[in-house]
Order: structure tokens, then C-alpha cells, then sequence
């Protein structure tokens, strides 16, 4: 039962060529820069993982956490609400190079299909999107008098995940606005990887404060200052480093 990882090499080594990859994190709030950079120190010492699809909110800034695995190419699709945020310009000029594919979802509707996949659902019905290009081809249908588009549930194989607190069981606690998406995509993945600023013994977390039960998590990884998005932009930072 213990799931507690010694390094962030072995918390990632099960990410395989084409798997779909769930990276928890509103922006740098929850964004597990650690395990990121994981991985892409995997990709450079094997030239793997690669044609990734990326799942997250947006298309990551400057050079540092998913921008840099953008850049390294292993991202083959990115599925997000916000490719274009504060500094996106590693996923523009790629996408614009026709080197990565974009799937736009706006963002309730991302949030939606993911809890869904969680949940055993796997259609619902939004009247987001009805009458644009993102609805075209999608089944529509009408209840009490408005027309709703029919979307489908997201499946990752993997998540990577930041939470706060957590415990060799796999239970898990957020630091405010970084629980964001990160409880709903260890639901939706078939395996889990958190990385907890803390891990404490079973029981260390209150029953009634577990956001995330170890039930939906498969490996939990200790990084006790964990690095802040913003911070290593303002920087001016890249990974990995330039020599």
C-alpha cells in the first residue's frame, strides 16, 4: 500500500511513447513543475517520452515546465482552453509550423469531460459552444427549447499532479487555488503521480480534509520547495539549461 516514490525519475518512468497525459495547474497555481522537468530529463538522456497528447489548461508560458516539454518535442497535441496566455510563444511557434496539433476546449467544458471521464460518464451535454466552429460535426439536441452540443468524456493514461499534503497511501490535500484541476484529472487518469510538498504518516491527514482519496493515486513523490512557475519566468529561465 505504500505508494511513496524515492526520486521524480522513477514517479514518471511509466510515461510511454502516445500516451495521453493529464498536467494538473491553473496557470503556474498547481502546476507540477518538478515532475515535468522529469520528465523531460527522461526524454533528453533517451529520446523518450514522445508524441505525447498533453492535456492541460492552457499552452504553458515562457521556457520552463510544459512550454519546455513543448519545446523539446515531445508533444504531438495539445488539448487545453488557453493556447495563448502571458508568454506562449514556444506552442504558437511550433503550432503555426504545423508541428503540434491544438484541440480547443473552452474551459468549463474542459473541466466538465474530464470530471466526467472520473465519474463513469461518458457523454453530457453543454450548450457551450453551439453555433461555432468548435461544435461542427458534434451531435446537438434540443431540451426545453434550447439546442445543447453533446460532448464526450477525457481519459488520460497518466496524470501529473501538485497538491500539498499527502500521504504513503496516496491521499491528498491542496494549498488553496492549486487544487484546481488537479483533483479532477487523478480521477480521470488510469495512473496517478503526485508530487506533495509534504508527505506525513497514514492518518496525518484529517478523513474530512482528504480532497483527493488514495484510491485515484498510484505514486506520490516528496519535493519539499517545490519550484513557482511565475518565479522561474520573471528569471528569465529555461529548462533544460542552455549550456
Amino acid at each position: 500500500m505504500d505508494k511513496t516514490m524515492p526520486d521524480l525519475a522513477t514517479a514518471v518512468a511509466r510515461i510511454e511513447d502516445g500516451m495521453t497525459v493529464m498536467i494538473g495547474g491553473f496557470g503556474g497555481s498547481g502546476a507540477p513543475i518538478e515532475l515535468i522537468h522529469a520528465l523531460i530529463d527522461r526524454h533528453v538522456r533517451t529520446g523518450h517520452p514522445r508524441n505525447l497528447t498533453i492535456v492541460n489548461n492552457n499552452a504553458g508560458n515562457g521556457h520552463v515546465g510544459l512550454a519546455a516539454l513543448i519545446e523539446q518535442g515531445m508533444a504531438r497535441k495539445l488539448i487545453c482552453s488557453f493556447p495563448r496566455s502571458a508568454d506562449p510563444r514556444v506552442f504558437t511557434e511550433l503550432y503555426l509550423a504545423g508541428k503540434i496539433e491544438l484541440e480547443l476546449v473552452p474551459q468549463g467544458t474542459l473541466a466538465e469531460r474530464i470530471r466526467a471521464a472520473g465519474a463513469g460518464i461518458p457523454a453530457f451535454y453543454t450548450p457551450t459552444s453551439f453555433g461555432t466552429e468548435l461544435a461542427k460535426d458534434r451531435p446537438t439536441e434540443d431540451f426545453d427549447g434550447r439546442p445543447y452540443v453533446r460532448e464526450r468524456w477525457l481519459k488520460a493514461d497518466v496524470a501529473l499532479v501538485k497538491a500539498h499534503l499527502g500521504d504513503p497511501l496516496g491521499n491528498l490535500t491542496y494549498r488553496m487555488a492549486a487544487r484546481n484541476f488537479n483533483p479532477l484529472m487523478c480521477m480521470a487518469a488510469a495512473y496517478t503521480v503526485a508530487q506533495v510538498s509534504r508527505i506525513v504518516e497514514p492518518g496525518g491527514i484529517d478523513p474530512e480534509n482528504v480532497v483527493t482519496p488514495g484510491i485515484f493515486v498510484q505514486a506520490v513523490v516528496e519535493i519539499p520547495h517545490p519550484a513557482q512557475e511565475e518565479d522561474l519566468n520573471r528569471a528569465n529561465a529555461r529548462y533544460p539549461e542552455v549550456a
